[in-house]
């Protein structure tokens, strides 16, 4: 099972979205994530993720409903957090970031797969974000 992390960060109705350099979703919008390394935890790795990919600072200020998918005959969980922006400094690498964008959440709902790295998820994220399901950092216990 593999570990995904990483976050919203949303400003003026807007969330950052990385638009994807990897050839199976090459140029395709996603949320800032990736997968958690050996030694960090699921906190450490998902700011880190979105500094990698963005560029910009956060604060990890809840968590969003794990979800469980299965995709090729892989099993991941997607850990998905909301952030604070600390510092908007927009840099990526260009060999795994084509673009960062902020995108209007009702433009990101309008988005199909033809846009989106994987459509079903964006949208659930983005529905779980209006629902405001959102739990407390301590509801994970690192060891």
């Amino acid at each position: 099972m593999e570990i995904i992390v990483g976050g919203i960060i949303e400003k003026d109705n807007k969330i950052l979205m990385v638009k994807e350099a990897k050839k199976k979703c090459y140029g395709k919008w996603n949320v800032p994530a990736g997968h958690l390394e050996d030694g960090e935890t699921i906190f450490e790795g998902a700011i880190r993720e979105i500094f990698e990919e963005t560029g910009c600072k956060v604060r990890l200020k809840n968590v969003l409903p794990i979800i469980n998918k299965e995709l090729e005959n892989v099993k991941f969980l997607l850990i998905t957090f909301t952030t604070e922006l600390l510092e908007e400094n927009i840099s990526f690498n260009k060999e795994e970031i084509l673009d960062v964008k902020w995108i209007l959440k009702e433009e990101l709902k309008n988005m199909t797969s033809e846009n989106l790295r994987d459509e079903k998820l964006i949208k659930s994220t983005l529905k779980m974000l209006e629902e405001n399901k959102l739990y407390p950092l301590d509801v994970i216990e690192v060891l």
